[in-house]
């Protein structure tokens, strides 16, 4: 006998092509819970569409994501638009998402949460500039959160381990409930006026939005901002993100972290110290060597050695500048002495007196030379100069 059977790829796209033949699959309007809930890193979402008694398997592709207004998140009851369609390679079906609106109590509330961070980001709450730093090593931790559960217990046993020296401060509030929010404020409030800690840490688990509201009303995040003690929040899991998130001076994704943020590690700080020392020694025992070298460098040199060379040296160099200066002064003034005869010289041929030596006289009327005789007439008194004397005489 002769079988025909066919390939599971040949039935997957059997089926599928049914799925497409029939116009309600393409087009389906389906409510319910959301929940294994995950962003891939290609932009598309992948989740579970539940109710009391069943569940189908969904996925919004990326071209779609851009176009929802909030997180999809585990929990959230929503209304999807969409299309069921076969998933051939592994042959089941599932809903593809290309639109969404959240249903019920947690639209409003994410809504709320929207509404109140946009007015708190306007008015500067979040603004950096404003954030003030972690101290480096805390005395005192505070910790508002509940006195009972994993959260205060977790934070106790981070801190101790990290550091036994710190000292935690217990501020007892309810971190979910109505009033819950209006207690974590006046918790911060309290602490801020009588200075009983360092740094607060404002915590607890995770939870559900509505959980976590306290943290999202706006009391809490004004408490926060005006708090001179640096906060650090600490609220639900590492993907949950509440008001208090923002405004805080710092962020912690979980209570144990933020401990780890608060309290710093003491046996690393020991470490450090002792490395330091190590390094300060080595760095001194070089410093001492490189001294001593330059130490004996010194005394090694002639200016300690022969302390007298160099000043007999410069004597030397003196007496060499004594001798050159001498002699330039010499010199000079023979050269000024040669010049002085010669001038005088020239002076000496052309003086007066050697005229008069050669039997000339000079005639001057009351100390004026007479050059002419137009400038005597008869009977002036005139003088003579002779080589060897003065002759008074009269014009005729």
């Amino acid at each position: 006998m002769t079988y025909n059977a066919i390939s599971v790829s040949e039935l997957n796209k059997y089926i599928k092509e049914k799925f497409e033949e029939d116009e309600y699959f393409s087009s389906v309007l389906v409510e319910g819970e959301i929940s294994n809930c995950k962003y891939h890193y290609s932009g598309h979402i992948y989740f579970t569409l539940k109710d009391e008694n069943s569940l189908i398997k969904g996925v919004m592709f990326k071209t779609y994501t851009s176009h929802l207004d909030f997180n999809l998140q585990d929990g959230m009851k929503v209304m999807v638009l969409g299309s069921v369609s076969v998933f051939e390679r592994d042959g089941t079906y599932q809903l593809y998402a290309k639109a969404m609106k959240q249903l019920g109590k947690v639209g409003d509330l994410r809504a709320a949460f929207e509404a109140l961070k946009e007015k708190l980001e306007k008015e500067g709450l979040f603004e950096s500039s404003h954030k003030r730093p972690i101290p480096v090593m805390p005395k005192t931790i505070g910790v508002l959160t509940s006195n009972t559960g994993a959260v205060i217990r977790d934070i106790i046993n981070v801190s101790t381990r990290r550091n036994p020296n710190v000292h935690i401060r217990l501020f007892p509030v309810p971190v979910q409930g109505e009033g819950a929010a209006q207690k974590i404020a006046d918790g911060i409030r309290v602490m801020n006026e009588n200075n009983l800690a360092d740094v607060l840490i404002v915590a607890r688990g995770g939870g559900s939005l509505e959980d976590l509201w306290p943290f999202n009303e706006e009391v809490v995040a004004r408490a926060i901002y005006n708090s001179e003690i640096p906060v650090i929040s600490a609220v639900g899991h590492e993907t949950d993100f509440t008001i208090s998130d923002f405004v805080a001076d710092l962020r912690a994704p979980t209570p144990s972290a933020a401990a780890e943020l608060a309290v710093q590690d003491i046996s690393i700080l020991q470490e450090n110290i002792y490395s330091y020392q190590n390094r300060f020694k080595q760095a001194l025992v070089k410093k001492i060597e490189f001294m001593k070298l330059k130490y004996e460098k010194c005394m090694a040199s002639r200016a300690f050695s022969k302390p007298l060379q160099q000043i007999q040296e410069k004597y030397i160099l003196v007496d060499k500048n004594i001798k050159s200066l001498e002699y330039s002064i010499s010199k000079k003034l023979q050269n000024e002495k040669a010049k002085a005869q010669n001038m005088y010289l020239k002076l000496d041929a052309l003086s007066p007196l050697k005229t008069l030596a050669r039997g000339y006289g000079i005639v001057s009327v009351e100390d004026k030379i007479i050059k002419s005789v137009k400038q005597v007439k008869t009977d002036d008194k005139i003088n003579i100069r002779m080589e060897d004397g003065k002759i008074e005489a009269k014009v005729i």
